[in-house]
């Protein structure tokens, strides 16, 4: 059999990806480009990404055209299914043998061969999987960061098609690639994890889990904002890798601020209320030394993520922080507080109701709900408050993920 031949144009279109790629932080807006891209190239229906963790693979990301609308799609993210690296899967056995596997049916596997193919989710969703194109994601060193399965190729006339050996081998070279970059984006966010541990240390409130969820609701909500309005889907990717990591810095100074404060039990007195407005300022301290976007992004959500969109909120003018403000002028409203610290005040206070602390139980989702309408116009901006609401199954799956 010949090798398939590839214009010099169609291998630079590739490593354009690859650079673009590299642009981006956050591991998840990382995942969704690599399996567009892959689904791009192969023409594939759906496909989905497992991530390694441990002896286990983590369902870590999916497309289906066919099965979810935007919504449905990014719910179905936030899934906790993880699948053992071994024979009892297709996924299983690639991270074992790191070879790529080629499916052309499903349903018609050889006898011979050591994997099975899972029957359950076409089962449960209606669907029928044909043809599998299943990728180790290899890194130049040969570390395993995950695995990446193709579904259903499919011809120009739209019929469901065996994944042909040109796009194999472009989707593997463009696979191979990709897997660095992922293992970056793991290490920004452990990084940032780390940070919030040390914070973890100071405030029980800040745990991993909620700064997950903080991060991941910014991310949700802001693109349902931007597309809200029809915002350059380029600039949406972008921002949204950023505010998922700059969001989950927003309560980094609180390193700042006394244990006798931060661990008190009961309701705090108005001058230990006045102590813990001081870690929005503390938090844009430490990105001031400005090398980056995210470092820019950060700051503005540490800083301004309690004011409020009527006014009334903290800090208000911070003039060590702005040698160009009024001290004396009144708190920011309105689109004054940049929109990532409109979004994190949103996803901030909802989990902070939803969640139990020191003084109170968490609080029933209805009575949640409720509380966020309420407060549509006065504290919060009411298109981000419209923004939430519609993906609220999203924020739900979110919350259901990083217990």
């Amino acid at each position: 059999m010949n090798e398939p031949q590839y214009s010099s144009e169609e291998v630079a279109s590739i490593l354009k990806i690859i650079d673009d790629l590299n642009t981006l932080k956050d591991v998840d807006t990382i995942l969704d480009r690599i399996l567009s891209e892959s689904r791009r190239l192969s023409n594939a229906d759906a496909g989905s990404i497992f991530l390694v963790q441990g002896k286990e693979l983590v369902f870590s990301y999916v497309q289906n055209d066919m099965l979810f609308d935007r919504e449905k799609g990014r719910a179905a993210l936030y899934q906790n299914l993880t699948v053992p690296i071994s024979n009892e899967s297709i996924v299983g056995h690639v991270a074992m043998d790191r070879k790529p596997i080629v499916i052309e049916d499903a349903y018609d596997l050889p006898a011979e061969v050591p994997y099975r193919f899972n029957t359950s989710f076409d089962e449960e969703y209606g669907y029928r999987t044909v043809s599998i194109l299943t990728l180790p994601l290899l890194t130049i060193e040969n570390r395993l960061v995950g695995v990446m399965q193709l579904i259903n190729a499919k011809d120009k006339d739209n019929n469901v098609v065996p994944f042909d050996e040109r796009n194999q081998v472009f989707v593997s070279f463009f696979a191979n690639n990709a897997a660095v970059t992922i293992e970056r984006g793991i290490m920004n966010r452990e990084l940032i994890l780390r940070m919030m541990s040390m914070a973890e240390l100071r405030d029980p409130s800040e745990t991993g889990a909620h700064v997950q969820r903080v991060g991941a609701y910014s991310a949700e909500i802001y693109e349902r904002w931007a597309l809200n309005r029809n915002l350059d889907d380029k600039n949406i990717q972008a921002t949204r890798d950023l505010i998922r990591l700059a969001a989950m810095l927003h309560d980094v100074g609180k390193v700042g601020i006394a244990d006798s404060i931060l661990k008190k039990p009961g309701k705090l007195t108005d001058e230990e209320f006045d102590e813990i407005k001081k870690h929005t300022v503390y938090g844009a301290r430490l990105f001031t030394s400005i090398t980056s976007e995210l470092d820019q992004m950060s700051l503005e959500i540490a800083l301004n993520h309690h004011e409020k969109w009527a006014g009334g909120g903290y800090p208000g003018p911070v003039p060590e922080l702005d040698d160009t403000c009024d001290p004396l002028a009144p708190p920011k409203q309105g689109d004054e507080i940049p929109i990532t610290a409109r979004i994190a005040a949103v996803a901030d206070v909802y989990d902070a109701l939803c969640s139990r602390r020191s003084y109170k139980e968490p609080i029933d989702q209805d009575k949640v709900h409720q509380i966020i309408r309420e407060n549509s116009g006065t504290h919060f901006d009411p298109e981000v408050v419209e923004a939430f609401f519609q993906i609220i199954d999203v924020i739900e799956a979110i919350r259901e993920k990083y217990q």
